[in-house]
């Protein structure tokens, strides 16, 4: 007996410190929020320089973290912008663009999106014991074969849950007619179908077995009235509104169409769910906005409250809503565990207006806007972190970074194993983030219209020069405008761009809004630095391994029998969330 107490009490002494030891590996992993604003342009928020959208939320999050100022999308389209966040690489490696104008997924009936041996930032984190979730906008893909295959879902990439849009907003999507009548037709549409059908296969099979005396064209006639109706009833809803303006919650859709101006409080409920159901930790959401993408559907609260009508309106509801999932981190006990990083996927996109009216972001200083491919309007976004005690609050930095740095920072903050065996084009920001690095890791940026590389960035390790030298711009229309406003997106090829031969060239580090070329006459290095980056440009087109494009022509085209369907083809239609009402701020 007197033996057996010492040991009991070593024992307790061992168990006691395993438990702090882990509890302590468990402190060093944050929970990790990471949201992206739809077409925001970075000249939209205080922290940036505007004065006349309110956007305090944002603000507050700029000064109590990390402002970077030339922070770079990999591509200036909402999908392969949003591939390149998800897997730190740019989206020509995993064929995630396009080789004609359409570059983005065409609709949920188009079978490409992101190739499923793609790696993401939430299947890293998962590996190490993360709950994971995505709550908002996809725009990867849905279905290959069938409209229920679901295999471009986010649970095939690493998410353990999804509540969101599938697509993306269109203007079919708001403002959205009533439908109360049409969910009512369309259910009793398909009982009507229902009774014709057995109808006419128990004449049929009463027929054959001469049970009954019905002439053939009866029962033919009430085939074809079934075929004809589902016919036509498909062939009304040829609107993108029935189709892709739809709400899925994990695999089932709960939504078709949406009521688009309440599904923006939805969401933010539903990731204050997900907050509060793993505020033990560790957690990963991606919180991927539907504002400010044009139609801009905004609550009754918010319309008419800003400065800059539908747009400015639509802005401070999102900044309303950021407020409001940064106060549950806040309220659930998370704030100095939690790792919050925002953005937005590209540049405003400027050809969005109703008449003369703008209804797209502004990017400040910046040349250019949303499908620029070159043009830093068209790329450079807000990049906002936030990490009590981990991240000095108030820093500005003013290095190149990437949304494709998110993937390697994510890795390194949880402890994961950055895949080896491709190429990650991200970089670990916590160095630069922290102080113990000045200087970025991104000598090379390369920036792609589709497959086509327009421009190339230069930061030399030696220097604080920030070179960009542009092989491709878009041509504006009209010539004098500073966007295309006939063609709605600006072209990557053909008559609708110039070619450059000796190239543009801009020092960024004295004139970041790319209005006065150099050339030899004027710069002294202008030589060097484009046979600097010509040889950059050969090296990384090395890197380069030819893959299905995901985007081409050959993939990116509508199929009805992809299409996701909310009861039985083709009366698709349902509100799963009828009983939400109001905005339930």
């Amino acid at each position: 007996m007197m033996l057996r107490s010492p040991l009991v009490g070593l024992c307790c002494v061992w168990l006691l410190l395993n438990a702090c030891r882990s509890q302590r590996a468990g402190d060093d992993k944050p929970n990790i929020v990471l949201i992206m604003v739809d077409d925001l342009g970075i000249g939209d928020l205080g922290c940036y320089g505007n004065d006349t959208i309110r956007t305090p939320n944002i603000d507050r999050l700029a000064g109590e973290g990390v402002r970077l100022t030339q922070h770079i999308s990999a591509a200036s389209m909402c999908t392969p912008s949003r591939t390149a966040f998800l897997t730190g690489r740019y989206p020509i490696r995993s064929g995630m663009v396009s080789n004609t104008s359409l570059r983005v997924l065409k609709s949920l009936g188009a079978p490409g999106g992101i190739p499923v041996n793609e790696t993401t930032f939430a299947a890293l984190a998962k590996k190490q014991s993360y709950s994971t979730a995505i709550i908002g906008k996809w725009h990867q893909g849905l279905n290959c074969q069938s409209r229920s295959d679901h295999c471009h879902h986010p649970y095939n990439y690493g998410f353990d849950y999804f509540y969101g849009m599938p697509y993306s907003l269109s203007e079919e999507c708001w403002p959205d007619p009533s439908r109360d009548m049409e969910l009512a037709l369309g259910s009793r549409m398909w009982l009507c179908v229902q009774l014709v059908a057995v109808a006419a296969l128990t004449l049929t099979l009463g027929k054959l077995s001469r049970w009954v005396c019905v002439p053939w064209s009866v029962i033919l006639f009430m085939t074809l009235f079934v075929f004809l109706l589902g016919y036509f009833w498909y062939s009304s809803y040829t609107s993108g509104l029935y189709w892709d303006c739809i709400l899925m919650r994990e695999h089932e859709v709960t939504e078709q169409p949406m009521k688009a101006e309440r599904a923006g409080p939805i969401m933010l409920r539903e990731a204050v769910s997900f907050l509060e159901r793993h505020r033990e930790g560790p957690f990963l959401l991606y919180f991927s906005f539907l504002h400010v993408h044009s139609p801009l559907p905004t609550t009754k609260d918010f319309l008419g409250t800003s400065r800059h009508r539908l747009y400015g309106d639509n802005v401070e509801e999102m900044d309303f809503m950021v407020g409001k999932l940064l106060d549950a981190i806040d309220d659930f006990g998370l704030r100095n565990h939690t790792l919050v990083y925002l953005t937005s996927d590209h540049g405003g996109h400027l050809e969005a207006r109703q008449g003369h009216l703008q209804q797209g972001g502004w990017n400040g200083i910046y040349k250019g806007g949303k499908g620029m491919g070159g043009w830093e309007g068209g790329i450079r976004v807000p990049g906002l972190l936030r990490w009590p005690g981990k991240l000095p609050a108030g820093k500005v930095i003013e290095e190149p970074t990437s949304l494709m740095d998110v993937l390697p920072t994510v890795a390194a903050v949880t402890g994961a194993a950055l895949p080896q065996d491709r190429v990650i084009d991200g970089r670990n920001l916590m160095p630069l983030l922290q102080g113990a690095a000045r200087h970025s890791e991104h000598e090379f940026l390369f920036h792609y219209c589709g497959v086509y590389l327009h421009a190339v960035r230069w930061h030399p390790r030696d220097s604080q020069a920030v070179w960009k030298v542009h092989y491709v711009t878009p041509v504006f229309q009209p010539l004098d405008a500073q966007a295309c406003y006939e063609t709605t997106y600006c072209e990557c090829s053909g008559e609708l761009v110039a070619y450059h031969d000796p190239p543009l060239l801009f020092d960024l580090s004295g004139d970041p809004s790319e209005s006065t070329p150099l050339t030899g006459d004027t710069e002294p290095l202008y030589d060097s630095v484009i046979t600097v980056v010509a040889g950059a440009v050969r090296e990384h087109l090395k890197t380069i391994v030819p893959v299905e494009l995901q985007l081409g022509p050959e993939v990116n085209w509508d199929r009805a029998w992809l299409k996701p369907c909310c009861g039985v083809f083709p009366f698709c239609m349902c509100d799963k969330e009828g009983n939400t009402s109001g905005t339930g701020w």
